[in-house]
């Protein structure tokens, strides 16, 4: 090698060049002057008369149906979960009569609409007037008249609850179905009961699959609460807001007030999802640290091969044989 190769440096054997996207940019400018437009729109129109919805966000009755809003979501929500619990162990049990309840429960309930259902809840009173209980073709021990039962808020919450509980016995059906049967098997070889396994085994572990879509349905149930009108319940938020328009005669406010409202709740409803979902996912996913199930580890360390007590198989050949 001489001198004047000797001062020159190594050569570059490979560079890298990054790949350039020019359509990625050209998206994203066009999605953004897109944007700007709509968000200058939105402010620059009077018609929107955002002076009125500033006036009305908080007003009373607005406030008053967020509250009545958030109360038939989350009642609506506790019965439909209890009740999808039950049809969803209904579903996977060995009695043909629980089975076939359970689906035809589904079956009814998916099957006809919730503003139909709802109708039907607010006409309760007129097809049956009185709840009595009594001794069947024999004497009534009480009764009392079905609309001091029965009311408008009750009828709604029945309503989105049982049609609701429908959608999420088959959510947590895929959830217990997801679950390996090793799992079962395991905790019986321990002698733990049914009810046991099914609280402490196999439900926990099937939440990571229950929690998403349950939190869609939650989301879904805020939204769908604006039908109860078809009972008639007339103190949730979208009656509430639809009120006031029809009395200053500005439709396109209120709706934006209404709007306003179902991004806030719907926003904080799904925060507390993220979090659930982060909880349960725990050991799923590679973000976060696993948790272990003490009752699902001891119910599968009992059924585990272990090396030292199962020796592996050996083979004795005679010599001539080996040979």
């Amino acid at each position: 090698m001489d001198h004047h190769q000797a001062g020159h440096a190594a050569p570059v054997l490979n560079d890298a060049v990054p790949v350039r996207h020019p359509g990625r940019w050209i998206s994203a400018i066009i999605i953004a002057g897109v944007l700007a437009l709509m968000v200058q729109s939105v402010i620059t129109n009077p018609n929107f008369r955002w002076d009125v919805v500033g006036t009305y966000i908080l007003d009373v009755k607005v406030v008053q149906g967020v509250g009545w809003t958030l109360l038939l979501t989350v009642a609506s929500m506790v019965i439909a979960i209890v009740l999808a619990i039950l049809l969803a162990v209904m579903r996977q049990s060995d009695n043909p009569v629980l089975r076939y309840t359970s689906w035809v429960w589904v079956w009814f309930f998916r099957g006809t609409p919730v503003y139909t259902q709802l109708v039907f809840w607010g006409l309760i009173a007129v097809l049956y007037p009185k709840i009595s209980a009594g001794v069947p073709f024999g004497p009534e021990l009480f009764s009392v008249d079905t609309s001091t039962v029965i009311t408008a808020l009750v009828a709604a919450i029945l309503g989105l609850g049982l049609n609701e509980s429908a959608y999420l016995a088959e959510i947590f059906r895929a959830g217990l179905k997801s679950v390996d049967k090793g799992q079962t098997e395991a905790a019986e070889a321990l002698g733990m009961g049914k009810g046991k396994i099914m609280w402490r085994i196999i439900l926990p572990q099937a939440m990571r699959i229950i929690v998403p879509p349950t939190g869609n349905e939650t989301i879904g149930m805020l939204k769908t609460t604006s039908l109860v009108l078809a009972v008639p319940f007339t103190l949730d938020l979208t009656f509430a807001t639809n009120a006031l328009a029809n009395r200053i005669y500005l439709p396109v406010p209120l709706l934006i007030v209404a709007a306003i409202w179902y991004l806030v709740i719907t926003s904080l409803l799904m925060v507390g999802q993220h979090y659930i979902e982060a909880y349960y996912g725990k050991g799923v996913d590679t973000n976060q640290a696993p948790v272990i199930n003490p009752a699902a580890a001891k119910a599968a360390a009992a059924v585990a091969p272990s090396a030292e007590a199962e020796p592996a198989l050996k083979m004795d050949f005679p010599e001539e044989e080996a040979k």
